[in-house]
């Protein structure tokens, strides 16, 4: 590749990164340092880490964060697991990412109207004579639609790393003695983490900021900072509060990154 080949690649990257990436960044940082009223002020900083509210809402988004991405972790790594071994692997995988195709807020719609008192999860359990129970609106109809919508996003980094992972270290493994699950816990495991740490990026540091859900699924019983910055931006109009806890969101998301990459950095610099 050429000098100026490269030059027609990096000039649109570089003008993209700087004009949705950089700016916006930028923009929210100088707008957390104003009130409504556009005066200059670090107050929103001091309201911010004051707040009980505002520190109940950071604890909530990370442990609501941390509980879908548990959950999505639980779920996927089996699945991507058996979904290596079988013999259409691309097909179920195509099958599997199929759904992130269709618009979150058609999904969100479709789970109101199946957990809903009339739905069909409600009229399962009138069926088997348990009756109609309250799912929408609740923590665990919030927790079920967050995770499912996430699976995929874990599975797909999981499902590259086991992959990429050469069946003669497990073929090794069973040979030296090893049974099904020290294998796993010795050889599978550790060696697909990297896979992991991308998944758990791609479901946790989404889910920090989830808001569409929280209102339509959880009814607002699930306070998280992404429903707080809607509010400061869409309803009261405190622009100067909504993006500071946007930058203290935006701190949290980088300090997850560095967590999850940081054993990466140490390989590089052995190699």
């Amino acid at each position: 590749m050429t000098k100026q080949s490269k030059l027609f690649y990096f000039i649109p990257y570089s003008l993209w990164l700087v004009f949705f990436v950089a700016a916006p960044l930028l923009l929210i940082f100088y707008q957390s340092f104003f009130t409504i009223e556009g005066q200059f002020t670090l107050a929103n900083y001091q309201t911010f880490f004051e707040s009980g509210t505002y520190l109940r809402m950071t604890l909530n988004s990370v442990w609501y964060a941390f509980l879908i991405t548990i959950s999505t972790l639980f779920i996927s790594y089996p699945t991507a697991y058996l979904l290596n071994k079988t013999k259409h692997k691309q097909l179920w995988l195509l099958l599997i990412i199929l759904p992130t195709w269709i618009n979150l807020l058609l999904k969100a719609y479709a789970f109101i109207g199946i957990f809903s008192i009339n739905g069909s999860v409600n009229d399962f359990l009138m069926f088997i004579g348990i009756g109609r129970q309250q799912i929408l609106f609740t923590d665990v109809s919030f927790l079920l639609v967050a995770t499912y919508i996430e699976i995929p996003f874990m599975i797909l980094p999981i499902f590259n790393a086991l992959e990429e992972l050469n069946p003669s270290y497990e073929r090794a493994s069973r040979d030296l003695g090893a049974n099904g699950l020290e294998t796993f816990r010795r050889v599978i495991f550790p060696l697909t983490l990297n896979g992991v740490k991308s998944g758990v990026q791609a479901v946790f540091i989404p889910s920090l900021s989830l808001f569409m859900l929280t209102r339509l699924i959880g009814g607002n019983r699930v306070i998280t900072l992404g429903t707080a910055i809607e509010q400061h931006f869409l309803v009261t109009q405190d622009w100067g509060m909504g993006s500071t806890i946007g930058v203290v969101l935006i701190a949290a998301m980088l300090i997850i990154m560095v967590l999850t990459g940081e054993k990466k950095k140490k390989e590089r610099r052995r190699k």
